[in-house]
């Protein structure tokens, strides 16, 4: 089992100032998605709407993966399957190799980083740069992402700015993000001209005609394939929808929810190689994809468009940071796919969640979030991953409710413990103190003043 969620929280709050910050960044993006929400009369219908079209297709995947294929070889696409990571990898590595890549350039994909393509790669001689500002900023300072649709967020412009004095070469003290944007733009035109192959992932792929959707703000996506010869989209299995009627519910939805704009800049639809092209090539990867499919409490995570919106809103994401999670997605979708992929590895995240709901209050396709985060924590016990001092409370609170006698006196003498000095209170001794400031017990119960009539 990794480290738990609340040890490395605990890192991250010893920043104060740089906590509120980020708390209150990612509120205000969380109030975008709202206006953006108040501004559509049908958004209610839409999230109803959308929800039901990934229900229905992920419950008959296999009939519209099949259509998929089928329609994107018949548009002179490459199609290959993935039942894992390693899989994934050796697939792209072969192509690679088929086609004499030193240099590949990609835009943002969540699934390679999930399948750890990039250091595969890196491995066995493949230069990969990322072209997405975001990943290229933590791909140079050799991070993961803290979140799935903004990367890099948790830097600002002076670190940024000491990143790209040091790998590549800008005016020292010169951290202006206008500047800064300009100098990222320069190194990477070079990146796309230089390159022999780039690589999308897809945030849909459409079944009755073969197309992948890849929607971005920067327009990388479309310079990783207009530039280099050779395009590869790597695409999980459920994110493939109907059509194009599906994905116009899809498409006024994702970035309302996610950034809280209308629309991305860039959605751009990739049927097949260019004429001057070489080929295109489409990885459809499993990766455990169709094992989840058959949990009957937790399939529907597979709903995700990664929009992020889960974590925009959740009160102990934002105030514990993206690192503080083990699995590579944090926030409330990480947790239950984090779950999903590696129970025993990442049982210490399904504490980050106070159960408030506000995950599945705001998810697009109405994903029961938080409801999935309370299952999985009853299966603890089950997983071997239950923490101890908690089960001895249990009991030990169980001891207390099971009896009236236990439970009144406990009440009559609890009084007592507020003379009892703070500094033995709130030590170690007391795991509840650590973050809280210990309360005050009332000198009469609830109880004792109804009976005295003084509660109406």
């Amino acid at each position: 089992m990794s480290t738990p969620h609340s040890k490395k929280a605990k890192e991250f709050l010893k920043n104060q100032k740089y906590a509120h910050w980020h708390d209150a960044t990612f509120w205000a993006v969380r109030t975008k998605r709202d206006n953006m929400a108040l501004g559509l009369d049908e958004w209610e219908q839409l999230r109803e709407k959308a929800s039901a079209i990934k229900r229905h297709t992920i419950s008959h995947l296999d009939e519209y993966l099949d259509q998929f294929a089928t329609n994107a070889e018949k548009n002179g696409c490459i199609v290959h399957w993935a039942k894992d990571a390693d899989e994934f990898n050796d697939i792209v590595l072969e192509i690679l190799r088929e086609h004499k890549v030193k240099k590949i350039v990609k835009s943002k994909s969540m699934l390679t980083e999930e399948c750890g393509m990039n250091p595969f790669l890196e491995k066995n001689g493949i230069e990969v740069v990322e072209t997405d500002l975001g990943e290229r900023i933590i791909q140079l300072k050799g991070q993961a992402p803290s979140h799935i649709v903004m990367p890099a967020i948790h830097l600002n412009h002076d670190d940024v700015g000491e990143l790209f004095e040091e790998k590549l070469g800008t005016e020292p003290g010169n951290h202006d993000p206008t500047y800064l944007t300009y100098q990222a733009r320069l190194s990477l035109r070079n990146e796309f001209l230089t390159a022999e192959a780039g690589m999308t992932g897809a945030n849909f792929g459409i079944a009755s005609t073969g197309d992948i959707v890849v929607c971005t703000n920067e327009g990388n996506a479309d310079m990783s394939t207009s530039c280099p010869k050779l395009h590869i989209a790597a695409i999980g299995l459920e994110k493939v929808i109907p059509n194009y009627d599906t994905l116009a519910v899809f498409q006024r939805m994702l970035c309302r929810a996610g950034t809280g704009q209308p629309t991305t800049t860039f959605t751009s639809h990739f049927r097949k190689a260019r004429p001057t092209a070489q080929k295109m090539h489409i990885i459809l990867v499993d990766n455990g994809r169709s094992e989840w499919v058959s949990n009957p409490d937790h399939w529907e995570t597979l709903k995700c468009i990664r929009c992020g919106s889960c974590m925009n809103t959740c009160p102990v994401y934002r105030r514990s940071g993206g690192y503080s999670y083990s699995y590579f997605i944090p926030g409330p979708v990480g947790i239950n796919l984090g779950m999903l992929r590696d129970k025993k590895k990442h049982s210490g995240n399904v504490s980050a969640c106070t159960l408030c709901l506000s995950c599945q209050t705001v998810c697009p396709v109405k994903i029961d979030l938080g409801d999935q985060v309370y299952k999985w924590r009853q299966q603890l016990d089950e997983f071997g991953t239950a923490n101890k001092e908690k089960k001895r409370m249990c009991k030990g609170m169980k001891m207390i409710f099971d009896s009236s006698g236990i439970y009144n006196t406990a009440m009559k003498f609890a009084p007592m413990a507020n003379w009892v000095p703070s500094i033995l209170m709130e030590s170690g001794l007391n795991p509840w103190a650590d973050g809280h400031k210990m309360m005050k017990f009332p000198r009469y119960s609830f109880q004792e003043l109804w009976k005295k009539g003084k509660v109406k």
